[in-house]
């Protein structure tokens, strides 16, 4: 790489290496960057049998904002959620939830774009460990990884 005036060479190799790899807060190894589908606001099923049915995506974690800009979350995110249907003694509280399924399609590193039949998440505590003990429906092969307990739960991973 050639040098611009005022920038050391080894800048641009260093800007080059994080377009591509992001960290993923509080889990086990990177994540890889994908489409974010779901923005705050969203409601989405949850997939465990902690007692919730729904939960409401009030913030990602870890999310750098732009002005004006809502943030998204997408597979494998820890976001604050609250519970809007299911059990009275889980409702009106937040919590964190990991996203583990998103019907927004997404390119992995092989080629294929994968989506989801429904946007799905686990009620989790703020170390990644579930609140349910199983869970129904597939759980995204990048969420898995990044999630050691949750892969452990999960009936399918794609």
């Amino acid at each position: 790489m050639s040098k611009q005036r005022g920038m050391p060479e080894h800048i641009f190799y260093e800007l080059s290496l994080t377009c591509d790899v992001f960290e993923g807060g509080g889990a086990s190894g990177t994540k890889f960057r994908l489409t974010l589908g779901l923005p705050v606001g969203a409601v989405i099923n949850c997939a465990d049998n902690s007692g919730a049915k729904s939960l409401f995506i009030i913030e990602p974690y870890g999310f750098g904002a732009r002005l004006n800009r809502l943030p998204d979350a997408g597979v494998g995110d820890m976001v604050v959620a609250s519970v809007k249907k299911g059990k009275p003694e889980l409702r009106k509280k937040t919590m964190p939830a990991v996203v583990v399924r998103q019907r927004k399609a997404w390119r992995r590193r092989d080629g294929v774009f994968l989506y989801f039949e429904d946007n799905a998440g686990v009620i989790v505590n703020p170390k990644g460990e579930m609140k349910g003990s199983a869970i129904t429906g597939p759980v995204a092969k990048e969420c898995a990884d990044l999630w050691p307990r949750i892969a452990s739960n999960a009936g399918t991973v794609v």
